[in-house]
């Protein structure tokens, strides 16, 4: 197992901040692997260098021994980016969010 200490410097490299980083030593501290899981919506059939940061960190993860977990949102796919921050994406039917889901999968 690698020590508590060592994988913390790991999982801060990169980062700003790690929220609740006293919590997280608990969890690793008790020798069990985590389960580290991270969603992406297929609103378009490629990854972007944008995602490349934070799977990166789902490496690192992976490295020290964790199991990591890559979710496609398929509803959040199709729904759109309600939030109205900028442009609206586009509503993507079941069949387009399918394809680009399974970009998705090749990619990673």
């Amino acid at each position: 197992m690698i020590p508590v200490d060592e994988q913390l410097k790991t999982i801060r490299r990169g980062t700003s901040e790690v929220i609740d980083e006293k919590d997280l030593a608990k969890l690793l501290d008790t020798g069990n692997p985590l389960k580290v899981k991270a969603g992406f919506d297929p609103t378009a059939p490629d990854l972007h260098l944008g995602h490349t940061v934070l799977l990166h960190k789902m490496r690192q993860f992976q490295e020290l021994g964790h199991e990591v977990i890559f979710l496609i949102g398929d509803f959040t796919g199709m729904i759109g980016d309600p939030t109205g921050r900028s442009e609206t994406r586009k509503n993507l039917t079941p069949q387009e969010v399918q394809e680009n889901a399974k970009t998705y999968l090749d990619q990673v």
